[in-house]
């Protein structure tokens, strides 16, 4: 409400002319009165903003002072609005002694008085009100952060969904047909680049604080822009097929180049296609098309659905803004879709817009992104496995998860790696001494003695002078890291393990002549 609405000194006197004067008195003190004609109008004038009430003791007779009790008693919990009896002199009467009972925040001035105890009394009850509008905003600011925070563990739950059905489609296929590898090729393929985008909301979630400030850091390189659309497709596809909803995709035959971070982006089209596909009726046709247009390229995405009312286009990428009535055609939805849209694309360098042609006739989607400077796009080519590994001697992998442990250990086998195991760190302590490993791969987490503990008694051992420490864990916070350090680990690697990042660091070692330690 406008703030002269809240500071105004409302007035409920005994006749007009001692509302009159008492207006005048205040006005000239640079108050702001409000008369009011009876205490209906008191109690209108309270719900549309007030800094005080003063009232003379007459008009609490017969009742007033219950009925003024029962409208103050409706305040919201942060509200008590100081009031301020012009008594008669002499002995106090029965409405006083009622008024004064019935009224938390009320204070009795006795008249005849002088003008300048008036307007101290008023300013100083003013000052008690001017604390309880701050008081509001801070409940109003813990409120909304709450709100932020349920909206954002809520946002997350939905983005770590959309992964999860080609991941469970693509296990029942492998499961079920037990292909050969190079028709399972494509399922492993699919499976990764779905736990890699698992992986970096997990990653965005520790980092909450970051993503509220808006500093989302991007992993930029030239990509082929058709890529992140077929990933976004392939994420959307179940909600589309639920729905049986047509998708079609034009796009060019040459591939554009930008240069954005591609599970970024990614999830920028997957949000722009599940709007679509949710907020549209079932057996609609969605669109998308990819085009040129001069230095940028044009990511276009059209539905049949519910459309965007031409006074909610400008507010459509707000947080939390859903169009009126469609959230349950959306089911339920969280209207913070196309503000993540609108930020990923900014940081990209581009811009989105909406536009409608009203209610129930469909919505469009434009995002524009700057071309690479580059054109080609460099395509990734499978690494063969190293032998190189071979030449650290044997690398000691430590977790309590035997599936965990057992599948790091085969996988660094696939690379010619000569790997020992342990359960736990007393058991990988007996393991070091009869194997002498040159690196050992250590879990943190672990019950009885985790990860640290079982570092520094390792590096307390003269026999162990020259092993190379790797931490391997979900701890990855800054405190976590310096923790970690001090134990003595050269490495810090958060899981899910990044293989080709442990493959490098591993032939790194290797090559710098980390081999088996001399017997």
């Amino acid at each position: 409400m406008p703030e002269r609405l809240e500071y105004r000194v409302l007035l409920r006197t005994a006749t007009t002319k001692d509302a009159i004067m008492t207006a005048a008195v205040l006005a000239r003190a640079g108050l702001a009165p409000a008369s009011c004609a009876d205490l209906p109008a008191v109690v209108e004038a309270i719900g549309q903003g007030a800094g005080a009430l003063l009232v003379a003791e007459e008009v609490l007779d017969g009742g007033g002072a219950g009925e003024l009790a029962h409208v103050l008693a409706m305040q919201p919990a942060w509200s008590d609005l100081p009031v301020l009896i012009l008594a008669r002199q002499g002995a106090d009467s029965f409405a006083l002694l009622g008024a004064m009972d019935q009224l938390a925040n009320v204070t009795v001035l006795e008249r005849p008085m002088r003008v300048a105890s008036l307007v101290s009394a008023l300013r100083s009850a003013l000052r008690a009100r001017k604390w309880q509008y701050e008081l509001r905003s801070v409940l109003e600011g813990l409120r909304q952060a709450d709100q932020r925070k349920n909206e954002f563990l809520a946002t997350l739950a939905h983005e770590l969904r959309n992964p999860m059905a080609p991941l469970g489609t693509s296990l029942a296929i492998l499961m079920r047909k037990a292909p050969p590898p190079e028709v399972a090729r494509p399922y492993y393929e699919m499976m990764t680049r779905q736990l890699d985008h698992m992986v970096r909301l997990v990653n965005d979630l520790m980092e909450v604080s970051r993503i509220t400030r808006g500093k989302i850091d991007l992993r930029l390189e030239v990509l082929d822009l058709g890529r992140a659309i077929r990933d976004a497709v392939e994420l959307s596809r179940p909600l589309l097929d639920a729905r049986r909803q047509q998708l079609q995709v034009h796009a060019p035959e040459e591939p554009l180049a930008v240069r954005g971070d591609g599970v970024r982006l990614t999830q920028v089209f997957s949000n722009l296609l599940n709007n679509a596909a949710k907020y549209s009726p079932e057996g609609a046709g969605v669109k998308v098309s990819i085009t040129r247009a001069g230095a940028n390229a044009v990511v276009t995405v059209i539905d049949e659905g519910a459309g965007i009312p031409p006074d909610m286009l400008a507010s459509i990428f707000d947080m939390f803004v859903q169009v009126s009535g469609t959230a349950r055609a959306a089911q339920g939805g969280l209207g913070i879709g196309l503000t993540l849209v609108k930020s990923l694309v900014e940081l990209h360098g581009g811009t989105v817009e909406a536009s409608s042609a009203g209610t129930n006739r469909g919505s469009r989607f434009e995002v524009t992104l700057p071309l690479a400077e580059r054109e080609c796009v460099e395509t990734e080519r499978a690494k063969p496995p190293t032998a190189a590994l071979g030449l650290l001697g044997s690398i000691l992998v430590v977790d309590d998860n035997r599936d965990a442990a057992d599948s790091l250990c085969e996988l660094l086998a696939l690379h010619g790696a000569r790997t020992v195991v342990a359960h736990g760190g007393a058991a990988a302590l007996r393991v070091a001494t009869e194997t002498r490993p040159s690196v050992a791969i250590l879990d943190i987490g672990m019950p009885g003695m985790d990860g640290c503990e079982l570092a520094v008694r390792l590096r307390q051992d003269p026999a162990h002078g020259e092993l190379v420490l790797i931490a391997l864990t979900g701890w990855g916070q800054q405190n976590d890291k310096e923790r970690i350090a001090r134990s003595g680990f050269a490495h810090h690697l958060l899981k899910p393990v990044d293989v080709e990042t442990l493959i490098t660091l591993l032939t790194t070692l290797s090559e710098r002549g980390a081999g088996p330690p001399e017997p």
